[in-house]
């Protein structure tokens, strides 16, 4: 009899503290008291963990106190769940545990799937090549193409039999561990089509581009030849003029794209003789593919070139051009500022300064 009653006045006193608010004494306090972090951590929930889960391997850890306060931290937490069921559905994936941060901020984390996002930015200019190499570094990522030849990877992306060079927008893209690298290739491949049809439905009338691919092929030209946002659209107008006359494009990038390997950052007069499928200076017209992965800006100038006049352009040597619309003012520009190069010559812009 005794110990029934014991039973029945320890179930009264829990449906009575249910009913207070979780703010009310030491049951909200045990749950607002940040966790015992000197600095960050990870915290990796696998799929189909539950709560409990997660408590008992912060408790292992010895982020939930000493025994009595670990105690009533479990308490309070089967009391806030009573009252807030909904808590207890968490989200799968990689979480950030901060200094300050208490396990009632944890649980909303788990509970929206704050899942910690990692970023990778590819840069305008860069080849497929490049990006191989970045989604290979990337933390977190999973390595779906890594075995996969370029063809098999463009198989597996659903544009079988394409080259790959040029199709995938360079931005900053983010992820969560355990993300396919083929999801990401996926979605800049998706904004990369986006981007080129858009600019093409609005391009300039006239342009000598039998196709969006073609244009792509420019772009990523343009996209090679100058760093400098204004001159973009001039770029582009010399190739247009030069492929309206039938003039070659003789541009260097598309050398030392056909190179490959061998590029050890110098052009020979050899080189420029060889012929290449990309050697621009042996062939008429465009390259076969694209050298490179052209940005958005890229795309819109040489849809949208200037109406500038000029047949020639030189590097000054500080990333910007000297453009000339004769074949004799582009000689004496060439001596100036190619012949006769400074010590701090440039044919790209310098690299912006980083703050520390």
């Amino acid at each position: 009899m005794k110990k029934t009653l014991l039973v029945l006045l320890g179930a009264l006193v829990v449906l009575t503290l249910a009913a207070l608010p979780l703010g009310a004494g030491w049951l909200g306090e045990a749950l607002r008291t940040p966790l015992p972090l000197a600095e960050q951590r990870p915290l990796e929930v696998p799929r189909g963990s539950h709560l409990s889960a997660v408590v008992n391997r912060l408790a292992a850890d010895g982020l939930l106190g000493d025994g009595l306060h670990q105690r009533r931290v479990r308490w309070a937490l089967r009391l806030y769940l009573k009252q807030q069921p909904d808590a207890a559905r968490i989200h799968a994936g990689e979480y950030r545990l901060t200094p300050g941060m208490s396990l009632q901020q944890l649980i909303a984390a788990l509970n929206r799937g704050d899942v910690v996002q990692r970023a990778l930015t590819f840069v305008e200019g860069s080849t497929f090549r490049d990006w191989r190499r970045q989604l290979a570094s990337a933390d977190g990522l999973r390595q779906d193409s890594a075995a996969l030849s370029d063809a098999e990877l463009m198989a597996a992306l659903e544009r079988p039999g394409q080259h790959p060079e040029g199709w995938f927008a360079p931005d900053t893209y983010f992820y969560t561990r355990g993300d396919s690298d083929l999801a990401l290739l996926r979605r800049a491949l998706a904004r990369q089509q986006q981007l080129l049809d858009n600019a093409w439905a609005s391009r300039a009338e006239g342009l000598p581009y039998a196709s969006p691919y073609e244009a792509l092929i420019m772009a990523s030209i343009v996209e090679r030849e100058t760093g400098v946002p204004s001159e973009r659209a001039d770029i582009a107008a010399v190739f247009v003029r030069r492929l309206q006359r039938g003039m070659r494009l003789q541009t260097d990038p598309t050398v030392i794209y056909g190179m490959g390997e061998r590029y050890d950052g110098r052009i020979r007069r050899a080189d420029l003789r060889e012929f290449t499928p990309y050697n621009t200076y042996q062939i008429a017209g465009l390259p076969p593919t694209p050298i490179a992965m052209p940005g958005a800006a890229a795309i819109v100038a040489t849809l949208n070139p200037s109406d500038r006049k000029a047949l020639y352009f030189v590097a000054r040597g500080d990333g910007s051009h000297e453009f000339t619309n004769s074949l004799r003012d582009h000689e004496q520009a060439v001596r100036r500022f190619q012949l006769n190069r400074r010590d701090d010559y440039r044919s790209s812009p310098a690299p912006a300064e980083v703050s520390p």
